[in-house]
């Protein structure tokens, strides 16, 4: 298996991908009388012609490091949100395109305060929590049509820690 190594998720590293989901810095506006910040339009959420936005709870079983990349999967009629309801860290893996099927896995490392948005048509491992529970608010495209591709790969590859 050729190894993968995590690299922690920032906003820069992650923007070809998606959006980085977390409330650091100055929030853009205090609202219900100065006791809440708005950390505003962190998400380009994108449902696609004929799809609605849908709100689910995922409760996927953890992982371990190392972790064995067998499958990506995307979404080509829409954009895909995990939020996670604990403080735990989680596995978030992006490949790019490389002509209907991903390409070289990069592998990032919540800071448990993260969630993610992949973009719509971006190739992504599964849901991956490291430690229990792991339980994410997921919102995403609802509708008739398919929206699930999946590749599986000949040779795994083999995701480490830093």
């Amino acid at each position: 298996m050729t190894p993968i190594f995590t690299q922690p998720l920032t906003a820069r590293a992650f923007a070809l991908f998606g959006d980085v989901l977390d409330a650091t810095g100055i929030p853009d506006k205090l609202i219900n009388q100065g006791l809440c910040g708005r950390f505003h339009d962190r998400a380009r959420l994108d449902f696609g012609a004929g799809g609605r936005a849908g709100l689910s709870i995922f409760d996927a079983q953890p992982r371990a490091l190392p972790y064995r990349l067998e499958m990506m999967e995307r979404h080509p009629e829409g954009s895909q949100a995990f939020v996670p309801m604990h403080e735990q860290a989680f596995l978030v893996i992006v490949a790019e395109d490389a002509g209907n099927r991903p390409g070289t896995p990069l592998a990032f490392l919540t800071n448990g305060a993260q969630g993610i948005n992949f973009h719509r048509n971006i190739w992504h491992g599964v849901l991956t929590p490291l430690a229990s529970p792991g339980r994410f608010a997921v919102i995403d495209r609802i509708g008739t049509t398919p929206n699930l591709e999946e590749f599986w790969f000949e040779t795994p590859w083999e995701v480490r820690g830093q």
